[in-house]
C-alpha cells in the first residue's frame, strides 16, 4: 500500500510540473516576427554634384559725374580692361572753364591790391617814425592791408573750388577693373550723381551658383569649392563659400551661393560660365526619409538592425535639418548602418524582425 502511494504522489508531482510548465509558456508569449522597410545609411554623394554658375566681380562701382552737364566723349565700352585713374567720359566744360578763368582774374585783382596796401602801410609806417603823418593814418593801412589778405584768400579759396568743379567734368575709374555697363552716350546731359558707368573690381572674383533648397542645407560658409570653365574643365581654380542667401527664391526654390575665388587664372574673365563642384562633405551626415524617425521624451531615434541576430534596437540621433520628405543626421548613425525606415511606433526593443527582399535595397 505504501508503495503504490508513493507512486500516485509521483505521477501528482509530474503532472504539477507539466501544468505549470504550461502556464508559464502561455504567460510569456513569443513577439511575432515582424517584416520592416530598411535601408543602409549612406552619407549624400556631394562629391559628384556639380551647380553651373557665371564668375562675378565681389566689389562694383557705380560710378557718376559729380557736377551737371553733357556728356563729350565716352573712351570705354562694356568689357574693357581698365586701371586706376584713367578717363572714362568727358563733359562739356566750356561753363566751369569761363569761371575758372573769372576767378583767376579776381584772384589777380586781389593779389595785386594786396601789393597795394602793403607798400601803403609800410610808407605810413616810415611817416609816422618821422611824425609825418599821424598814428590814424597808419591804423588805417593797416585795417586796408588786412582787408586786402582777407580778399586774396576768399580768391584763392574761390578758384580752388571752381577747379574741383572742372575736375569733376572728366570721369576716372577708381580701381583696376572691368566695365560691366555704361548708361551714359554721348550728347546726353547727365544729372550729378546719376550713374554713367560701372567698373567691377577684377581682383577679388567670385563663382556664383544657384543651388537647390534642399542640396544648399548641406553647405556652410568656408566649404571648399572646385571651379573650372565649362568651355575648358582643365582650366579650374578652387573657392570657399563666402555667402549663402539665407532664403529660397520663391520662384526657382534655390539658394545663391557665392565662392571667392583663390587666385583665379586670367580665362575666368567676369561673365564667363563656370561649373562648380564641392571638394568633400561631412562624412558623418546620413539623410534618411522622415519616416524613420521616432520621438519620444523629447528626443529623436532611429530603429537600428542587427542583421546577424535579426533584431532592432533603438538608437538616440541628431537632426541636422529636414527639406523636403528627407532629414540630414548628423551623429548618432554611421554609414553602412541598416536602419528602419516605416512603421518606427510600433516596434519594440530587441524585437525580431526580417527583411523582406523585396523591400531591401
Amino acid at each position: 500500500m505504501m508503495v503504490r502511494h508513493a507512486f500516485v504522489t509521483l505521477v501528482g508531482l509530474g503532472s504539477l510540473v507539466a501544468l505549470s510548465a504550461c502556464s508559464e509558456n502561455e504567460a510569456a508569449p513569443v513577439p511575432p516576427v515582424r517584416p520592416v522597410l530598411s535601408m543602409v545609411a549612406a552619407p549624400q554623394g556631394a562629391e559628384a554634384v556639380r551647380f553651373t554658375g557665371t564668375v562675378q566681380p565681389r566689389f562694383s562701382r557705380d560710378l557718376g559725374f559729380r557736377v551737371l552737364g553733357r556728356v563729350v566723349s565716352r573712351h570705354v565700352d562694356v568689357g574693357q580692361t581698365v586701371t586706376a585713374g584713367q578717363v572714362l567720359a568727358e563733359l562739356d566744360p566750356t561753363t566751369l572753364s569761363l569761371a575758372v578763368r573769372q576767378l583767376e582774374a579776381e584772384l589777380a585783382k586781389a593779389e595785386a591790391q594786396l601789393v597795394y596796401a602793403t607798400a601803403t602801410r609800410d610808407r605810413k609806417k616810415v611817416l609816422v617814425g618821422h611824425k609825418v603823418a599821424s598814428q590814424a593814418d597808419l591804423d588805417t593801412a593797416e585795417e586796408s592791408l588786412a582787408g586786402a589778405n582777407a580778399a586774396v584768400t576768399r580768391a584763392h579759396a574761390a578758384l580752388d573750388k571752381a577747379q574741383e568743379q572742372l575736375s569733376y567734368t572728366r570721369l576716372l575709374s577708381e580701381t583696376d577693373g572691368i566695365v560691366t555697363a555704361t548708361s551714359a552716350e554721348v550728347g546726353q546731359t547727365v544729372n550729378a550723381g546719376a550713374t554713367a558707368i560701372t567698373v567691377a573690381q577684377a581682383d577679388i572674383r567670385e563663382a556664383m551658383v544657384d543651388v537647390p533648397d534642399e542640396m544648399a542645407r548641406a553647405f556652410k560658409v568656408g566649404d571648399l569649392f572646385t571651379t573650372a570653365l565649362q568651355v575648358e574643365p582643365s582650366i579650374h581654380a578652387d573657392g570657399r563659400v563666402r555667402e549663402i542667401a539665407p532664403q529660397a527664391d520663391a520662384a526657382t526654390r534655390t539658394r545663391r551661393i557665392r565662392i571667392t575665388l583663390d587666385a583665379p587664372p586670367p580665362t575666368f574673365r567676369i561673365g564667363t560660365t563656370v561649373i562648380a563642384s564641392p571638394q568633400q562633405i561631412t562624412q558623418s551626415a546620413i539623410e534618411l526619409p522622415r519616416s524613420a524617425l521616432l520621438t519620444a521624451d523629447d528626443r529623436t531615434f532611429v530603429w537600428v538592425v542587427d542583421e546577424t541576430a535579426m533584431t532592432v534596437s533603438r538608437k538616440p540621433v541628431e537632426v541636422a535639418d529636414a527639406a523636403g520628405e528627407t532629414v540630414r543626421i548628423t551623429r548618432g548613425v554611421e554609414a553602412g548602418t541598416r536602419v528602419v525606415t516605416a512603421g518606427v511606433n510600433s516596434l519594440t526593443e530587441g524585437q525580431t524582425i526580417k527583411l523582406d527582399p523585396e523591400m531591401v535595397p
